[in-house]
């Protein structure tokens, strides 16, 4: 999953965007309102992880701002303010969700994912298609019942393609969800995860698309 820190302390920046990235998130971290701004604007985000004390642009002012444009990216607030009336004001900008400072990266990691869940329309918190289920909590995955050992990186990409059966991603897709902006990416690294996968799975399970990707197959 492909996120958006935006967080101008240096320990807690360094912190969660270190967690984050070890859950298997690829992260791009900012330090201001006006470089998420920036940031943002490039659409390869699926969440962001917001600040309120931020120099430049706060973040009050940059969420108001994205949900006048009808940007609709979850986006979950970490601030130390804790007031009722703060928390109303945040929610009310269009927070998604409001975590207060200091927090568990535990805690982080389960409200990232009942967000990502919400947005995707799933009540429970397995994927499943078919006989092949993947839960991002445990970071376990099955077929047939059977446990299926994947890399961070493998198990991310089954992910992506999980969330939308029948529709394809490209390499570009696939490398935007993948790697953050500090990341060296080989050049054929996509390929080379696709055919574990399917080593991994069986070649049923992940199909290419020629001239434009790789997707699973829909299940009737």
């Amino acid at each position: 999953m492909r996120l958006l820190l935006v967080e101008d302390d240096p320990m807690i920046g360094a912190s969660v965007h270190s967690g984050l990235r070890q859950e298997g998130h690829s992260v791009d971290w900012v330090r201001d309102g006006a470089a998420a701004e920036l940031a943002i604007a490039n659409g390869v985000y699926e969440l962001i992880l917001l600040d309120l004390g931020l120099p430049r642009k706060t973040g009050l002012e940059l969420l108001a701002g994205l949900r006048r444009k009808g940007v609709a990216l979850p986006v979950l607030v970490i601030t130390a303010r804790d007031s009722v009336a703060d928390r109303v004001k945040g929610l009310d900008a269009g927070a998604d969700d409001y975590l207060v400072k200091p927090f568990d990266l535990d805690e982080l990691s389960a409200r990232i994912r009942a967000l990502m869940r919400r947005q995707a329309g799933r009540a429970t918190p397995v994927i499943e298609h078919g006989p092949l289920a993947l839960n991002p909590a445990t970071h376990e995955v099955s077929l047939n019942g059977s446990p299926v050992n994947l890399s961070g990186r493998e198990f991310a990409l089954l992910q992506a393609l999980l969330e939308q059966p029948g529709v394809p991603l490209s390499r570009a897709q696939i490398e935007e969800r993948l790697y953050g902006w500090d990341e060296e990416i080989e050049s054929n690294a996509v390929e080379v995860y696709i055919h574990s996968l399917r080593r991994k799975l069986g070649a049923e399970w992940i199909r290419n698309v020629r001239g434009v990707g790789y997707r699973v197959p829909e299940i009737s």
